[in-house]
């Protein structure tokens, strides 16, 4: 046996917040915070005309929507203290800062939601300067006044884009984890590219494009597949490593999960 050591694998860990280090998305925590009915159906409003980017819709609403544009700075800081965090999010984010002696890992977020609203969500577990999310323009009373950057879409591919380059990490190294539609764009990029892509909600989109799809209320669930196809652990390895934290997999079930529409093509199609 060699004993040469092996040189230290560095990776990009880059990860979406709303419903994916969160239980829900900040628009709706916001409209609750303000009062304002029905932020869904306005989504869905906008999804159907296709008039803004997937992911963009609250920043569309912060700036035309009549309802929304009495936000200030402050009712952004304080939507994201209110959001909900998922389980273990801290160690979570300290796992990478710490690495592993044969893999080190660089992590960031990436979200469409106001930076204001990330930032008070995640303070004192991610850095500022380790969150991109949409930048807006505030006027000296705390009106939106201009939209600087929306991280959504394409946006979020300039971003880790961006991030490769500045910190010189191949895109084959690049893990991106994220949960709904407004990921896939991001998704494709990075699978693409023979990264590593990570889905931890059942939408059927974000589902049939990850590699992986974990599902749990513990932010520490995706590192299972990460010490597993990247890292290279067995099953056992992995248990050995929640235990002494006082962590254990109680359930694990591995499922290949099929959608399925099946229409009996005797019978005409309806029409719309």
């Amino acid at each position: 046996m060699s004993d040469t050591p092996q040189p230290v694998r560095h990776y990009l860990v880059v990860s979406d917040f709303d419903q994916t280090l969160s239980f829900n998305d900040s628009g709706v925590i916001l409209s609750e915070l303000l009062g304002v009915p029905q932020f869904e159906e306005k989504v869905r409003g906008l999804s159907r005309v296709r008039l803004v980017q997937q992911g963009a819709e609250l920043t569309y609403l912060l700036r035309h929507d009549p309802e929304f544009r009495c936000v200030r700075r402050e009712h952004l800081v304080e939507a994201g203290r209110r959001v909900a965090l998922k389980k273990n999010l801290r160690e979570f984010v300290e796992f990478f800062n710490n690495g592993l002696d044969t893999h080190r890992f660089t992590f960031y977020v990436v979200s469409a939601a106001p930076r204001e609203v990330v930032e008070a969500a995640l303070d004192g577990i991610v850095p500022p300067t380790h969150i991109i999310a949409t930048e807006l323009d505030f006027e000296p009373g705390g009106e939106i006044c201009a939209i600087k950057q929306v991280s959504a879409g394409y946006g979020k591919v300039a971003a880790v884009e961006a991030l490769e380059a500045r910190l010189q990490i191949a895109p084959d190294h690049t893990i991106f984890v994220g949960d709904g539609s407004s990921d896939l764009h991001v998704i494709l990029r990075v699978n693409n590219s023979h990264g590593y892509t990570i889905a931890v909600s059942e939408a059927p989109p974000v589902v049939r494009l990850a590699r992986r799809t974990v599902l749990s209320d513990n932010a520490l669930s995706v590192l299972v597949p990460i010490l597993e196809d990247i890292v290279g652990w067995d099953e056992q390895q992995i248990r050995a490593w929640f235990e002494p934290r006082g962590l254990a997999l109680q359930e694990w079930e591995k499922a290949r999960t099929d959608w399925l529409t099946i229409r009996d093509t005797r019978e005409p199609v309806p029409v719309p």
